[in-house]
């Protein structure tokens, strides 16, 4: 059903089974470690004095046992701010070493404060995880904020097929554009020949991952931004400006009589695909971990494409649809 020609991309802020108020900061998750460990040590040698030392010795006394998968979350929340902690040590660390090559390449110092040293790098105070949900992310939403994942999906814009969806946990597009050129490819044998984004995918490095088989057609501004502009200017004429670089090339393409008629079939498919999963009721996931996001996000796209194939009335080899579906 899907012919590949035009798709469009877009991701989607979908709720997780978190809340926002159980994001903590780092010193917040660590006091709560030491009070359940601390409460487990002090019912563990009660029970020892009443009952004698018989466990193990390793397990949290009974009264805490529910409390255990709520320990291993903490520690999971804790470990991923440590690691986004490590990771702006070793940016850091990477800026001065390019800093120091270009020293010696000038064979001078470069003006300017010296750089903060790697090991006094250190997450902001109000850096915060959920405990609920670690995996998980605040993200921004023209509703609001919701704790959850970014669902990604690529549709064919002539049919609303679904023919590439992933999971992130970036708050943000701008990285999601090649990996999902990628799994298109992968999933479908080739890439589509057009490939339309909002602004949240624009980029001099997308811009260059159009090539002779994938025309990438993406808008430099919020979309209201750009119909005021439209309306306010005509079509563009003559050549291309020698001086033009890749966000202005971009820019001019969309404003051609051509740029506008296909990207406006972006919002018509991708967005209301979206919308079409809020109706069946897909609008949060009730599996915690990536793992389970991405398992619902596959499950809300393969349900959506079996729906299509459905109202289509015919399978793809000519069959009746049910045939096709149970063969």
């Amino acid at each position: 059903m899907a012919e590949m020609g035009e798709v469009a991309l877009d991701g989607r802020r979908v709720q997780g089974d978190a809340a926002l108020d159980q994001n903590r900061t780092r010193e917040q998750i660590t006091d709560e470690i030491h009070d359940i460990l601390d409460e487990a040590a002090e019912i563990d040698e009660a029970e020892d004095e009443e009952y004698g030392p018989y466990q193990r010795g390793d397990e949290l006394p009974e009264e805490l046992r529910e409390q255990e998968d709520r320990l291993n979350r903490l520690r999971e929340a804790k470990d991923r701010l440590d690691a986004e902690e490590q990771q702006l040590k070793e940016e850091q660390a990477e800026k001065i070493r390019q800093r120091e090559q270009e020293e010696e390449e000038m064979g001078r110092k470069k003006r300017g404060r010296k750089p903060t040293p790697p090991e006094e790098v250190e997450l902001p105070d109000d850096k915060k995880a959920n405990t609920t949900d670690p995996a998980s992310q605040t993200l921004k939403t023209s509703n609001g904020w919701k704790q959850g994942y970014n669902g990604q999906a690529m549709v064919d814009c002539d049919t609303q097929v679904i023919v590439a969806q992933d999971i992130t946990t970036d708050a943000n597009d701008v990285q999601q554009l090649k990996p999902m050129l990628e799994n298109c490819e992968e999933v479908n044998g080739k890439r589509p020949e057009k490939a339309l984004a909002d602004a949240g995918y624009w980029s001099k490095a997308n811009a260059q991952l159009a090539d002779e088989q994938t025309e990438l057609f993406i808008a430099t501004t919020k979309d209201w931004k750009r119909r005021k502009e439209l309306r306010e200017a005509d079509p563009p004429r003559g050549r291309i400006p020698k001086w033009y670089g890749l966000k202005e090339r971009m820019e001019r393409k969309l404003r051609t009589k051509r740029g506008r008629g296909i990207y406006r079939k972006r919002s018509q498919s991708v967005e209301a695909v979206f919308g079409q999963h809020v109706t069946r009721g897909c609008d949060r996931f009730l599996l915690r971990g990536e793992t389970g996001a991405q398992a619902e996000w596959s499950l809300f796209s393969a349900t959506h494409n079996l729906l299509k194939l459905w109202r289509s009335g015919r399978g793809p080899d000519g069959h009746e649809v049910a045939d096709a579906i149970v063969g």
